[in-house]
C-alpha cells in the first residue's frame, strides 16, 4: 500500500471520529435533561436598636438573647448620677421660687424676710459648693483624669446655682421692700419657669429605663450589667419577627419577567419544603455590585438585581439567616 493511501485512510478515520462525537454531543443536548438554573437567598427581618440619649452605667437588663417582647416591655435600667444630682439642684430652686412666691402674695412680715434670707443664704452656699466641686474637677480635666464632660456638667451646675442665687437674692430684696403687682407676676413667671426646668430634667430621667418601641425578639445585647454605654451607644438590637422578607441577588438575564407583585416559589432547606411569597421590590446594585462581562464573548454586560418577597402566609419556624432556593 503506498504512503499516499495509508495517508487518506488516516484522514477519512479521524473524520468519522470527530462525525461520531459530535453526532453523540448534539443527541445529547437535545435529549438529556438540562439543570435547572437555581438561585440562593437569605431571610432578613427589620430590625431596631435601643439606645440611650445620655451617657449611664447599666444597672439591670430585664431580658435575655432570644426572648420575645411586646411594646412597652421594660428592658433595661441605667442609672445617671449627673441627671438625677441636676433633678435634686432643679427642685430645690423650684421649691424656693414656689415659696417666694407665695411670700411675695402675702403681707411682707419679719418672718417672711427673714425666710426670703435664708433661701438667699442657702443659694449662695449652693453657688459656692458648684464652684469649689467646678475648680476640682476642672483640675482633674487638665491632668487627663476626667473627661470633658464632668467637666462641662459642673460648670452647668454653676450657671445652674448662679441663676438660683439671683433668683433668692431678686426674692429678698423684694420681701424688703414690699411687692407690687409687677412682681409678684414676676415671681410666678419664675416659679413657672423653675418648674418647666424641673420637667426636663424628668423627662431626661426617663431615658433611664429603656423600653420596647415594637414586638421583636431580642437579637443582640450588647453591654454587660455594670458597663457604662457612651451617648447613643445602642444596648440592645430587636429583630421584628413580624416583619419578614428574603432577599435575592438576580442577574438580570435570569429575571425572566419578574416585576414588583410576582408570585414565585422557594425551596427551604431548613424544612424541607416549598413556600409562595411576593416580589415586594427589585432594585439595582450598582455598576461595581455582584457584576458579569461578556463583551469578551461580543455580547453585553449583565447587572444584578436585587429581589425582595414577603411570604403570601406566616410560616411558623422560618428564622432570619436561612436559606432559600429560588428556582427560575
Amino acid at each position: 500500500m503506498s504512503a499516499k493511501s495509508q495517508h487518506n485512510n488516516i484522514l477519512l478515520a479521524l473524520l468519522g471520529f470527530i462525525a461520531v462525537v459530535v453526532l453523540v454531543a448534539v443527541i445529547g443536548y437535545f435529549t438529556l435533561d438540562r439543570e435547572e438554573e437555581v438561585i440562593q437567598g437569605e431571610v432578613e427581618v427589620s430590625e431596631y436598636r435601643v439606645a440611650c440619649k445620655l451617657p449611664g452605667r447599666v444597672t439591670e437588663l430585664r431580658v435575655q438573647e432570644g426572648d420575645f417582647v411586646r411594646k412597652g416591655d421594660v428592658l433595661a435600667v441605667l442609672t445617671i448620677p449627673e441627671a438625677n444630682a441636676q433633678e435634686k439642684v432643679m427642685e430645690a430652686t423650684a421649691t424656693a421660687t414656689e415659696a417666694l412666691s407665695d411670700l411675695a402674695e402675702a403681707p411682707n412680715r419679719k418672718e417672711i424676710i427673714t425666710t426670703a434670707y435664708q433661701v438667699y443664704q442657702q443659694a449662695l452656699t449652693a453657688n459656692e459648693i458648684a464652684q469649689k466641686t467646678y475648680r476640682r474637677l476642672n483640675r482633674l480635666y487638665q491632668e487627663g483624669v476626667i473627661s470633658a464632660q464632668k467637666r462641662d456638667e459642673a460648670e452647668a451646675a454653676i450657671q445652674t446655682t448662679t441663676a438660683g442665687v439671683e433668683v433668692a437674692r431678686a426674692q429678698y430684696e423684694l420681701a424688703q421692700s414690699g411687692a407690687r403687682k409687677e412682681s409678684k407676676r414676676a415671681a410666678q413667671k419664675q416659679a413657672q419657669a423653675a418648674r418647666s426646668a424641673v420637667d426636663v430634667v424628668k423627662s431626661v430621667l426617663k431615658e433611664t429605663v429603656q423600653r420596647a418601641t415594637a414586638d421583636g425578639e431580642v437579637s443582640t445585647i450588647y453591654p454587660k450589667e455594670g458597663e457604662l454605654v457612651g451617648l447613643g451607644s445602642p444596648i440592645m438590637s430587636i429583630a421584628m419577627v413580624n416583619d419578614i422578607w428574603a432577599t435575592f441577588n438576580v442577574r438580570e438575564d435570569q429575571l425572566k419577567g419578574l416585576k414588583v407583585g410576582t408570585t414565585v416559589k422557594a425551596y427551604v432547606p431548613a424544612f424541607e419544603k416549598e413556600i409562595e411569597l411576593r416580589v415586594t421590590s427589585l432594585k439595582d446594585q450598582g455598576t461595581y455590585a455582584v457584576w458579569k462581562a461578556t463583551k469578551t464573548n461580543g455580547q453585553y454586560d449583565l447587572k444584578t438585581f436585587q429581589v425582595k418577597a414577603k411570604p403570601l402566609k406566616k410560616v411558623e419556624g422560618l428564622r432570619p439567616g436561612m436559606s432559600l432556593i429560588l428556582k427560575l
